[in-house]
């Protein structure tokens, strides 16, 4: 991969295309996605989004769930399978996003994806759960402004699900989430992976 190109970035032209196809098991379900070079977690779905996959839990509150740097789709399209939600998805690699384009039919899902820097092309939209495995090699700006933008996409009471490794900066995510939302809970630990919760409660 050319040292100025990472999973993260915009444009992978950079980076000579060897597709792969992979299968996913999981709750009675079967998953096929496409995924290439150039793009996060090409072999099979990493330990940290299926740690996701196990911990998380609908809310009941009517509305869409946003898989923010979605990568491929795999976190957006299992979830809108099991639980029968509308799920959209942003992704800013443009070859992930068509992977994701393509992921989303090979599995019948129910949800979309948009080409999008952070919230960029979901502005005025509101979620009843945003969740997300973010890019910790983007850096710790680009992760809090993740943060910082869930906090503002969500419903009342709506919920940011976050998965990150305790040696990639669950801590201090953890400390940031608390002083945004003025809550944060770590749901599980899985393998040195956090998946932390923080509800936008209703201001009174």
């Amino acid at each position: 991969m050319d040292k100025n190109t990472h999973y993260y970035s915009k444009t992978q032209e950079n980076v000579k295309s060897n597709p792969n196809i992979y299968t996913f098991h999981f709750m009675d379900h079967t998953f096929h996605f496409h995924t290439d070079s150039g793009v996060f977690s090409k072999e099979y779905i990493d330990y940290g989004t299926f740690a996701m996959l196990k911990a998380f839990k609908p809310n009941e509150i009517e509305g869409n769930i946003l898989d923010m740097g979605a990568g491929y789709g795999p976190i957006g399209i299992v979830l809108s399978t099991l639980y029968k939600k509308h799920a959209i998805m942003c992704e800013i690699n443009e070859r992930a996003y068509n992977l994701n384009l393509l992921n989303i039919k090979e599995n019948n899902a129910d949800a979309e994806v948009f080409h999008s820097d952070l919230y960029e092309k979901v502005q005025g939209m509101s979620f009843a759960s945003i969740i997300t495995n973010p890019p910790i090699r983007a850096g710790k700006q680009t992760v809090f402004a993740i943060y910082d933008g869930a906090f503002h996409h969500l419903l009342p009471n709506g919920e940011l699900w976050v998965v990150i490794q305790k040696k990639q900066g669950a801590p201090s995510s953890k400390e940031h989430l608390e002083k945004l939302f003025g809550n944060c809970e770590i749901i599980t630990r899985d393998k040195g992976y956090y998946i932390l919760k923080s509800i936008k409660h209703e201001q009174k």
